[in-house]
């Protein structure tokens, strides 16, 4: 009987913290009634070496008022790239060569004004975005700046050329997506069903039939280096 109530004070606490997350995240809604604008895409484009299958893409992103207030108030993001190269089979559904995937964890940092980007190639390990192991670390002085390095992909590796086949029979389906699914779930409450967080594309490529040299990759922006000398591989 001792020990009954302060658990239940330590609940009521846990209770009351969660609410309180909620009610952040309904706040940050912002009651705006914005529609949802599918990102534009600048380029997107294979390349089929000797060493494998490579995307190169770039998109223009411009996030809406309400998710730029998120991040001001302190709420990281979560930007997934996803590839997925198929064989598609006509006897049987279609038989997936590789799936890829890069997450960018974009947070506000107050104190030194400043967006701090963290890179990860491990989705596996996503649980609410505290699981993620980050093997790149960038920091920019503006949001703008951010976005970019964001929406662009240089000569990421899909697929080895030992599992391509048929180029005939072979496509890759790639998205973008703000992932609101990583963010803690009182964050989530409203957000889905609000056009204005709503940041998806997703398209089809075909894989090339002929295979180019690696010294002449696709026209493409460089990944931005860090310029703090942060990354940590």
């Amino acid at each position: 009987m001792p020990d009954r109530a302060p658990a239940g004070r330590v609940r009521w606490r846990t209770a009351l913290r969660w609410l309180a997350m909620g009610l952040l995240g309904l706040m940050l809604l912002g009651g705006r009634t914005l529609h949802a604008a599918e990102p534009e895409i600048l380029q997107a484009a294979l390349q089929r070496t000797p060493e494998g299958l490579f995307l190169s893409a770039r998109l223009g992103l411009k996030p809406s008022p309400a998710v730029e207030d998120a991040l001001l108030k302190g709420v990281p993001l979560y930007f997934v790239w996803q590839a997925e190269v198929v064989r598609e089979r006509w006897y049987w559904t279609d038989k997936r060569l590789a799936q890829p995937t890069r997450i960018w964890r974009l947070a506000y940092q107050p104190l030194t004004r400043r967006w701090r980007l963290s890179l990860s190639n491990d989705p596996a390990q996503a649980t609410a975005g505290t699981g993620l192991q980050y093997a790149l670390h960038q920091n920019f002085d503006s949001l703008a700046d951010a976005l970019a390095s964001i929406g662009r992909v240089a000569n990421w590796k899909l697929v080895d050329a030992s599992r391509l086949r048929d180029a005939e029979d072979e496509t890759v389906r790639w998205s973008f997506r703000l992932d609101l699914g990583l963010l803690p779930r009182p964050f989530q409450i409203g957000m889905a069903n609000q056009p204005e967080w709503v940041i998806e594309v997703q398209r089809r490529l075909p894989v090339p039939a002929t295979v180019s040299s690696p010294a002449a990759p696709p026209e493409a922006p460089d990944e931005r280096a860090p310029d703090d000398g942060s990354a940590a591989r």
